[in-house]
């Protein structure tokens, strides 16, 4: 993903889109004679991360698979469809239409309480037209998670190198959510909110020093889940908000408030 002939709003619409699926930490909690394998299959109504549709404001289809260790080391891959736009559509070039995230992380329990998760994730994205950058990178996530009356999670992540730009670009993001179980009814309410910042740093050119400055905006959601049996319905509020929020909003419809709906399986 290049900067190049992009406006300075359009290229932050279109990087910040840019996702990672916080699938791993959750996938990787361990349970009680459980298989060391999960998986999981889901069709959602939009792919929606951080607050940002990651199709378009399309629907998605969505699969993963995690191995854990007994003693807390998991490896898994994850992926979906995505539709970040074509560059040339009239000349027939294209732009990324899979994405798949590879990872390896770390989960440890101080007791039944108090959780401990670290991660690293390789986003990949695939489907360009030759000579179209894919804009894969690294980034890594830690995550604390006290599990009480209210499950309450706290998540910071870092790509040192995001979206493969040159100059390079460091993006930093903090989340803090809450969830509670409904007794037995299979029912559950989430939320959360999270701060979204990249600094797509500076160059020299003939001479002359380009700083291309700092891109945040908050997210927040709100969603309600029923479990029946293997599947799980959740129906979800996803909002951008404060910062440089109504910025990229103007540039681009992914930005916007929305409502989805998923459907997923899995053990």
């Amino acid at each position: 993903m290049k900067p190049v002939k992009l406006s300075r709003a359009l290229t932050a619409a279109l990087l910040l889109a840019v996702p990672f699926v916080s699938y791993a930490q959750e996938a990787a909690e361990p349970e009680e004679e459980s298989s060391p394998v999960t998986w999981s299959i889901a069709a959602t109504t939009d792919y929606v991360f951080r607050g940002v549709s990651q199709t378009d404001e399309g629907p998605a289809l969505q699969a993963g698979l995690t191995y854990t260790a007994p003693f807390g080391l998991y490896v898994g891959a994850w992926g979906s469809n995505v539709d970040f736009g074509d560059p040339d559509p009239e000349a027939g070039i294209r732009g990324v239409d899979t994405e798949l995230d590879l990872f390896v992380g770390y989960s440890y329990d101080f007791n039944d309480s108090w959780n401990l998760d670290v991660s690293a994730l390789r986003y990949t994205y695939h489907g360009a037209s030759d000579g179209v950058d894919s804009g894969d990178y690294m980034e890594y996530i830690a995550k604390v998670t006290w599990a009480g009356p209210v499950e309450i999670s706290g998540l910071v992540a870092y790509a040192p190198d995001y979206g493969d730009l040159t100059p390079k670009a460091k993006e930093s993001y903090a989340n803090v959510s809450a969830s509670y179980e409904f007794g037995d009814s299979g029912y559950s309410l989430g939320a959360g909110v999270g701060y979204t910042s990249v600094d797509y740093g500076s160059e020299t050119i003939e001479g002359e020093r380009f700083n291309y400055g700092v891109t945040d905006y908050f997210d927040g959601a709100l969603t309600v889940s029923k479990a029946f049996g293997p599947a799980t319905a959740t129906l979800g509020y996803y909002t951008t908000f404060a910062s440089d929020a109504d910025v990229l909003k103007d540039a681009s419809g992914i930005y916007d408030d929305r409502i989805a709906l998923t459907i997923s399986i899995g053990n």
